[in-house]
This record gives structure tokens, sequence and C-alpha cells, in this order.
């Protein structure tokens, strides 16, 4: 397994909308893995392809305590969503940045798994708001694009502030 490098925003490779995966080979299941590593050592929740510049449809999640129930969503899809979030959302690509989207609080999703099997999963809560984060990057949006444009205008000052001290 390896790390992977994790895009940081503003980065345009970001914006890239994600294609579906076809293939469902070894390379794949080496991906998948790869991203889980690169997730758990961040540390982070949640990571999509797009995030270290693989451009398919796939997220790995695992939002439990024990960090042993890893999600892999393979070409996801929300067939279903209902109720209102408030949980505050953070991500990898943005570091240190955290605010509240509105968000479903309960979705449907139907994906394929790294073997190319369809299933189905039912989420709330925090997997939810997990899931349609990273899905949004798999569509080129990153969550702070969703803020005001003041907010907006304070996480990129804060972003170049970060940048110039670790240069």
């Amino acid at each position: 397994m390896a790390l992977l490098n994790i895009l940081r925003y503003p980065d345009a490779r970001l914006h890239k909308v994600a294609v579906p995966v076809t293939v469902f080979d070894d390379p794949l299941k080496q991906l998948v893995a790869d991203m889980a590593e690169t997730m758990y050592e961040a540390p982070g929740i949640g990571l999509a392809a797009t995030q270290v510049d693989v451009h398919k449809q796939l997220i790995v999640i695992d939002v439990s305590e024990r960090r042993d129930s890893l999600v892999v969503l393979i070409n996801p899809e929300i067939v279903d969503a209902s109720g209102v979030s408030d949980i505050e959302e953070g991500c990898l690509s943005v570091p240190g940045i955290y605010d509240t989207l509105e968000r479903a609080e309960r979705v449907k999703v139907r994906a394929h798994d790294q073997n190319g099997k369809l299933f189905t999963l039912e989420a709330q809560g925090l997997l939810a708001v997990c899931i349609q984060h990273e899905m949004d990057h798999l569509k080129g949006k990153v969550f702070v694009e969703s803020l005001s444009q003041l907010k907006q205008q304070r996480i990129r000052a804060r972003l170049a502030k970060q940048l110039r001290k670790s240069a």
C-alpha cells in the first residue's frame, strides 16, 4: 500500500468531474487500499478519488470510532434522501476549515463494491453527511464553495496564510 498525495483547495484538479468505473480489477482494488490508508493516516473519515487526482467515481469512508468499518462506494447514486442535518463538516483538501451545510439527514445510496457487485446502503447522521460530501467531490465541488461569499473570502485568506507559514 502507498500513501497518496491529497490535493489542497483551491487546486483546479479538485473541480474535475469523475467518470464512472467500468473495470473492477486488481489496480482498482489497489487504489481502494491506497485511498483507505491515506484517509486513515491523514486522519480523515472520508476520501474521494478526485482528492488524490484520480478522476473516477470512487469513495472510501469510515466514520467508526475504531476505524474498522471501511465503506467503499463505486459509482454511487443517491436514490432517496430525507430530513435535514446540522452536522459540521471538514475536508482533507481544506484543512482546518469547518462549517455546516444543509444536507439530508438520511440517504439511500446505490453503488458497486470493489468487486463490481451492486448494493444499496441506507445511512443517517454522520455517515449520510459524509457520503453527500464525498459525492460532491466526484462532481468537482468542494464544500467551502457552497458557503457565503464572505466566508469563502475568509477561508481563502486563511489558507493563503497557512501556505505562507509552511513555505
